[in-house]
């Protein structure tokens, strides 16, 4: 009964900024550790960032410097602002968020659909 959707994707030059966004909606008591990933058809899921609950950030290598991480949670969502975007970015991006349904619950991982980003060279 939790559904992350992600947005804000989409084609864009090399350099440029593009911000994604994740809403998450259904029976939510509260939203915990919150990550973005990114995959290319044919390789794995690669983590990208992550931001818990008591606001500590860490990035992969990879973006580390260029990708900003945050979470509005009052809106039930998180952010990824991408600058200096380069071709190797190309990716499709998904959430994915630890998520209390009740206080019975000790929580579950949960994946948006993705949204897809092209960075042009």
């Amino acid at each position: 009964q939790v559904q992350l959707v992600e947005s804000g994707g989409g084609l864009v030059q090399a350099g440029g900024p593009l911000k994604l966004s994740c809403v998450a909606s259904g029976r939510i008591l509260s939203i915990n550790t919150l990550n973005w990933y990114r995959q290319v058809p044919g390789n794995e899921r690669e983590w990208v960032a992550q931001i818990t609950s008591g606001g500590t950030t860490n990035y992969a290598d990879s973006v580390k410097g260029r990708f900003t991480i945050s979470r509005d949670n009052a809106k039930n969502s998180v952010f990824l602002q991408m600058n200096s975007l380069k071709a190797e970015d190309t990716a499709v991006y998904y959430c994915n968020a630890h998520v209390r349904r009740g206080t019975w619950d000790l929580g579950s991982w949960y994946w948006g659909q993705g949204t897809q980003v092209t960075v042009s060279s």
